[in-house]
Parts: C-alpha cells; sequence; structure tokens
C-alpha cells in the first residue's frame, strides 16, 4: 500500500492523512468545489476535485471518486464516516479494480448494513436482543401479532436505517397503523428500502458501544466501551470512555462476547456494535453494528493508547491483527464534545458561514480534531460539526472538570456553535452524578438553549 485516497472530507480526513504520514504512505484528498480551500485539502500529497458543492455529486459520486482513483494510481481507499463509508457497491467498484478498501468486504457490510438481517446474524452469535420480529415484517397483521406478543411501547424500525428516519415509537394500538405506514414512506423515501421491522422500545436505557478491530481472518479484539447516552434526535453530542456505569462483570462480559461475534463474522477493520443498556436489569441489547471508524474513536484511542486507524491500515494490508486483547488496557477516562456550527436559541439550525476568531482550549491531556481555521469559511452543504474537543484524565470527575475549562478558555467567532449548550451539559447536576440515559434532554426539558 503506497497511495491512499480519502473518501471524505473534514476533520475525519485530516485526521487519517496525519496517521498516513506518520506511516510514511502518501495521500490523496478528495474535494468538492465548495471544500477547495478546506484543510484536508492543504494537507494532503495530492488533491482532486471530485464535484460541485451538493454531496450527491461528489462525496457520494462513486465514479467520481473512482475516476480520482485512476487518474492519481492511488492503491487503496480509506472512507472515514458517513457518505460512502458503509455503500457495498461502492466497496465492489474497488474490488473488481483491485484497489483496498480499508474496512470490511462488501458482503460484511451488506449483511450488518441490513439492520434486521444484523440483528439475527449478532443473535446467532451468542450476543442478546431487543425482543420483537426475528426479521422484517411484509404487513400490518404481522405487526399487530408482534405488538400482541411483545406490548407496547414498541418501535417501528427501517432495515436500511440510520439517524432516526424511519423510525416510529408506538405507545398503544390506536396508534400502530398510523406509524407503520408512516415509518415505511420515509424509509422509502431515505433509503429506496421500505422494509421494515419491530422491537420493544426500552424507555430508559444508556447507549453502549464495543469498539472492535478485527483482520478478517478470525481474529478480533476489543478496545472496550463507550457511553454515547447523551443525545439529541438520536445524534450523539457528548461521549464517554470507558462506561463508568458498568460494573467490571458486565463490561467484562459485553466485551468479550462482542469481540467472539466479530471474530467469528471474520469481520476485517475498525468496527462498533452498538448495544442499550438497561442498568436495572444490568442487561445488554443490541441495537446494530457500523462498519467504519465512529466519530468518537478518540476516546478509545485516549484510553487504550491505540491508533485506529492505523491498525485499520495495517489489517488492510493483509496483515494478522498486531494487538493482543490481554495487552489492551483502560488507562484514565477519557471525555468528547461535538462542537457544531449551529444556532442552539434556534431549534439548533445549521449556522454556516466565516470563522472570524478562534481559539481552542488546551492543556495537558487534552486533544482537538478539527479542519478549521480562522478565515476559514464553513459551507451549508454537509454536517454541521466543525470539531470535537478531547480530554482524557485519571478520572471522570478530573476529566469533567478538564472538559469545562477547555470549554471555558474556546473562542470561536463570529458564527453560532453550540459551545454554550455543550457548557451547559458539562455542569449540569445530573450529568456530573452520571444519572443519564438516551432521553436525558428530553426528560430535563432542554432539548432548546432557550429551555436552559
Amino acid at each position: 500500500m503506497e497511495k491512499v485516497l480519502i473518501a471524505n472530507r473534514g476533520e475525519i480526513a485530516v485526521r487519517i492523512i496525519r496517521t498516513l504520514k506518520e506511516m510514511d504512505i502518501r495521500s490523496v484528498a478528495v474535494y468538492s468545489v465548495a471544500d477547495a480551500r478546506s484543510m484536508h485539502v492543504a494537507l494532503a500529497d495530492e488533491a482532486v476535485c471530485i464535484g460541485p458543492a451538493q454531496s450527491a455529486d461528489s462525496y457520494l459520486d462513486i465514479d467520481a471518486i473512482v475516476s480520482a482513483i485512476e487518474v492519481t494510481g492511488a492503491d487503496a481507499v480509506h472512507p472515514g464516516y458517513g457518505f460512502l463509508s458503509e455503500s457495498a457497491e461502492f466497496v465492489r467498484r474497488l474490488e473488481e479494480m483491485d484497489v483496498t478498501f480499508i474496512g470490511p468486504t462488501a458482503e460484511t457490510i451488506s449483511r450488518m448494513g441490513d439492520k434486521s438481517e444484523a440483528r439475527q446474524t449478532m443473535k446467532q452469535a451468542g450476543v442478546p436482543v431487543i425482543p420483537g420480529s426475528e426479521g422484517v415484517v411484509e404487513t400490518f397483521e404481522e405487526v399487530e401479532d408482534i405488538a400482541e406478543e411483545i406490548g407496547f411501547p414498541l418501535v417501528i424500525k427501517a432495515a436500511s436505517g440510520g439517524g432516526g428516519k424511519g423510525m416510529r415509537f408506538v405507545h398503544e394500538s390506536s396508534e400502530l397503523e398510523k406509524y407503520f405506514k408512516e415509518a415505511k414512506k420515509e424509509a422509502k423515501n431515505a433509503f429506496n428500502d421500505d422494509r421494515i421491522y419491530v422491537e420493544k422500545f426500552i424507555e430508559k436505557a444508556r447507549h453502549i458501544e464495543v469498539q472492535v478491530i478485527g483482520d478478517g481472518k478470525g481474529n478480533a479484539v476489543h478496545l472496550y466501551e463507550r457511553d454515547c447516552s447523551i443525545q439529541r434526535n438520536s445524534q450523539k453530542l457528548i461521549e464517554e470512555a470507558p462506561a463508568a456505569i458498568l460494573p467490571e462483570a458486565s463490561r467484562k462480559d459485553i466485551t468479550e462476547r462482542t469481540a467472539a461475534a466479530v471474530a467469528d463474522l471474520h469481520y476485517r477493520g475498525a468496527g462498533t456494535v452498538e448495544y442499550l443498556y438497561v442498568e436495572e436489569e444490568a442487561a445488554f441489547y443490541f441495537i446494530e453494528m457500523n462498519t467504519r471508524i465512529q466519530v468518537e474513536h478518540t476516546i478509545s484511542e485516549a484510553i487504550t493508547g491505540i491508533d485506529i486507524v492505523r491498525a485499520q491500515v495495517e489489517v488492510a494490508r493483509g496483515k494478522p491483527l498486531s494487538i493482543r486483547q490481554e495487552d489492551v488496557g483502560i488507562s484514565g477516562f477519557a471525555i468528547e464534545c461535538r462542537i457544531n456550527a449551529e444556532d442552539a436559541a434556534n431549534n439548533f439550525m445549521p449556522a454556516p458561514g466565516k470563522i472570524d476568531m478562534l481559539h481552542f482550549g488546551m492543556g495537558h491531556g487534552v486533544r482537538i480534531d478539527s479542519h478549521v481555521y480562522p478565515g476559514y469559511v464553513i459551507p451549508p452543504h454537509y454536517d454541521s460539526m466543525i470539531a470535537k474537543i478531547i480530554v482524557h484524565a485519571e478520572t471522570r470527575a478530573q476529566a469533567i472538570l478538564k472538559m469545562r475549562h477547555v470549554l471555558d478558555e474556546t473562542v470561536i467567532g463570529s458564527i453560532s456553535t453550540n459551545l454554550d449548550f455543550q457548557h451547559f451539559l458539562m455542569n449540569h447536576p445530573n450529568y456530573g452524578k452520571n444519572d443519564v440515559d438516551i432521553k436525558f434532554l428530553e426528560r430535563n426539558a432542554i432539548i432548546n438553549q432557550e429551555e436552559i
């Protein structure tokens, strides 16, 4: 592997390029017209414009990225997250070209990308799943039968879902038919796939996910777990590693079971297996597997000292997994806050524009992953996340205190950001006590900035 094309943009592209430089591997950036002045373009060894600002015409255009591969002679592709990172079609094209995809095979992506099939696969591998349908449901009558069996509340989910689309929560039988139709319609519009499945809705739970790395040869390790329970509209805001709420026995059980299931899949690359955790039951329930690197991989790196991107590249080269489970331990505690260019006082509307002033708080155990700089103009066409602030300390309490100080010191002008909102959450007494769940914002009536 001599030259890697990064089929992505923003902070994750920058982060990947930096590890490639450390590995003495040349990098190729691709960019849309709107991203011509983005940092990842400047840092890469080569850069190719792949189209107009709209993602569909650039970062999601497989033909455009294939052309960039051919022009530059790249022999591998790192997809980052989002865009084509979980596109089996894209991976098949690369496999046909004999270009290495730094991630799983197309077959694995297809298998785990179908939420219903993934559920069945993990169930067969001994991973606990939420009570619900055994596969996709075709008719409303099937949904009625399942509802009678598992009871209310329940959730209807798109088989190809993500980001909360094609998902409906049903609290009583009178809502069932309406939400069944709505979920199918939204799933069709969002994913061109109207298949749905049904699960019991767990009303109070944590979002716990296990970071794994496999070599595709039947070997896999876990890098412990993350708690991603602070969310807004199913989008994560704050992530922690490890999950301070877990008893050691529960941590050992779920991480080892997850690594074993991933090894059985002959999974290649980095991935994340996500669960709901019910504290009262000390029970885990499988949600989905993300067959890519995650935004919050940084905190797993902080507590284990392992460069996950480097590990991805090494196994993509065909090397056996060099990480031994017995050598992976937890050191301290890490927190990540996502910094978004959005107006928290206006229902968190995206707030693109020019950054006139930029200063990130720093200090021992502080990491900033970002692609923005003073004078940079945030385009309106992409996700609003502009930075991730990561802190690492000996304990959770120390990490919270450190994050408060870093947020205090950070200045981003003159655009609107969620900095103040993150600061508020970091100072919330319930967060400090670790009394949170995936509906924390709703339960505390702090969905909008104006409500705090």
